[in-house]
C-alpha cells in the first residue's frame, strides 16, 4: 500500500505540472518541483540530526526506567488492557511500558518526549515480529493510537492564535478535544474490526469505561478556566509531571543499586543509531509530499471540493480550512503553514481559522510518524496501518468541522 501511495504522489504531481505547464502557461512550475526535491532533501538531514540530542537523552532515561523495574511495574499493571488489544504481546513485557509512556506524553502535548519513547515502543514490539520487515498487529494498532492520539493540551495551537490577537486563544480547546477523540475512538475501532479483536470485552470495557471518566474530569476542570489560567496551568502540569518521570527513573534506579550514569549513557548512544536509520524513509517521504504541494495538485483539489460542495447546495464555509486539513496527514509543518496563512488571509477568530485550529489539534501526521516509526525498525511492508491511520485522520478531521459549526458556526 505505502509504495503505490508513494508512487502515486509523483505521478499526481507530474501530471499536475504538466497542467501548470501546459494550460496555465505556469514554465517556472518544473524549476519549483526540483528546488522542493533539494529543500525537502535538505530538511529531512536537519529533522534527523535535530532528533539525535532527544532521541538519545530519552532513550537513555528509558535504559534506566527498564533497569529500575518502573518499566515491568507498568507492565504487570497495564498487562491485561494491552494483552487484550495485542495478543502477540507477552503480559509483562517491556513494549507494554514504553507504549504508556509514549501515549502518556502525546496526552500531555509533550511531543519532544513522545517521538523518542515511541520510537522505544516500536523497538520493543519488533523484538516480537516473526517477520522482521512486515508490520505486525500490534505494531500497527500502536502506530494508529499514536497517529490519533487524544492531546489534552494543544499548546503550540493556543500559542499561534495568541500571537495572532485572538481575543480567546483558548476557545478552541473543547472542539479539539471532542474531535481527536472521536480520531482514537474509529482509529482503534476500525484497526481492531480488521484485526478481528472484540472490544465487548470486561476488561477492556473497564478501562476505556476509567479512561473517558477520567477525561471528563480534566475536561470539567480546565473549561472553568480563563484562558491565561488554562495556558499557564497546561503548561506547568505537563512540564511539572515531566520532569517528575525524570527525577522518580533516576531515583529509583539509584534506589536499586544501578549506576546511573553507566547507564544512561549506554540508553543514550542508542539515539544516535536511530536518527541515522530514519534517514532514507523521511527523505522518502518528504520528497514526495513536497513535490506534490508545489506541483499545485493539492489547491486544485481544493478547489474541486468547493465547487462540489457548492453544487450540493450546502454551507462552503468550512472550505477555506480544507488546506489544513489536506495537508495534515501529510506534513505537520505545512499543516501548521495552512493554518497560519487562514489565519493571515481571514482573521484569526473567523469561522475558517478556527475550524483550521481545530483540525490542527484533532490529529497526528499519519504519514510522517508512519515513515519514522516503520522505518527506525526497519519494516518495509506496512498492510493495513495506511488505511486504519487515514481513517482516523478522517473521523477526526470529520468530527473537527462538525464541532467548528457546533460551536463556532
Amino acid at each position: 500500500m505505502l509504495h503505490r501511495i508513494w508512487l502515486g504522489f509523483f505521478l499526481i504531481a507530474f501530471v499536475a505540472a504538466l497542467w501548470q505547464w501546459l494550460v496555465m502557461g505556469d514554465s517556472a512550475v518544473f524549476q519549483r518541483l526540483i528546488q522542493s526535491s533539494f529543500d525537502m532533501s535538505k530538511l529531512t538531514v536537519e529533522l534527523s540530526i535535530g532528533l539525535i540530542g532527544t532521541l538519545a537523552f530519552w532513550l537513555g532515561m528509558m535504559k534506566l526506567a527498564e533497569a529500575s523495574g518502573l518499566v515491568d511495574r507498568i507492565a504487570h499493571l497495564l498487562g491485561p488492557l494491552f494483552t487484550r488489544l495485542m495478543p502477540e504481546v507477552p503480559p509483562r513485557h517491556p513494549a507494554i511500558g514504553s507504549m504508556t509512556m509514549n501515549l502518556s506524553a502525546n496526552f500531555l502535548g509533550l511531543d519532544n518526549a513522545a517521538t523518542p519513547l515511541g520510537l522505544k515502543a516500536m523497538q520493543d514490539l519488533q523484538s516480537l515480529n516473526p517477520d522482521k520487515e512486515t508490520a505486525s498487529n500490534a505494531q500497527i494498532l500502536f502506530l494508529v493510537l499514536n497517529t490519533s492520539a487524544v492531546t489534552l493540551f494543544p499548546i503550540t495551537i493556543f500559542l499561534y492564535r495568541a500571537q495572532q490577537g485572538s481575543a480567546d486563544p483558548t476557545a478552541v480547546f473543547i472542539p479539539i478535544l471532542i474531535a481527536t477523540s472521536c480520531s482514537t475512538l474509529v482509529g482503534l475501532l476500525v484497526t481492531c474490526w480488521v484485526q478481528r479483536i472484540s472490544l465487548l470485552q470486561r476488561t477492556l470495557l473497564l478501562w476505556f469505561g476509567a479512561g473517558a471518566a477520567l477525561l471528563l474530569a480534566f475536561v470539567g476542570y480546565f473549561a472553568t478556566l480563563s484562558a491565561d489560567e488554562l495556558q499557564r496551568q497546561s503548561a506547568l502540569t505537563g512540564n511539572l509531571l515531566l520532569f517528575s518521570v525524570i527525577i522518580l527513573f533516576l531515583l529509583l534506579a539509584q534506589r536499586r543499586g544501578v549506576n546511573v550514569y553507566e547507564t544512561f549513557i549506554e540508553g543514550a548512544k542508542q539515539g544516535f543509531e536511530t536518527a541515522i536509520m530514519i534517514i532514507p524513509y523521511l527523505l522518502a517521504m518528504l520528497v514526495a509530499i513536497g513535490v506534490l504541494r508545489e506541483s499545485g495538485a493539492l489547491e486544485g483539489f481544493i478547489w474541486l471540493l468547493r465547487e462540489g460542495i457548492a453544487l450540493l447546495g450546502l454551507d462552503t464555509r468550512f472550505a477555506d480550512a480544507l488546506p489544513t486539513a489536506l495537508m495534515k496527514p501529510l506534513s505537520g509543518s505545512g499543516a501548521r503553514a495552512m493554518m497560519l496563512e487562514t489565519m493571515n488571509t481571514h482573521g484569526v477568530d473567523s469561522f475558517a481559522a478556527q475550524v483550521a485550529s481545530i483540525v490542527q489539534g484533532s490529529t497526528e501526521t499519519t504519514f510522517y510518524v508512519l515513515a519514522v516509526y516503520f522505518g527506525a525498525v526497519g519494516i518495509r511492508r506496512t498492510r493495513h496501518a495506511v488505511l486504519c491511520g487515514l481513517s482516523a485522520d478522517l473521523a477526526g478531521i470529520t468530527a473537527a468541522i462538525a464541532c467548528g459549526y457546533w460551536f463556532f458556526g
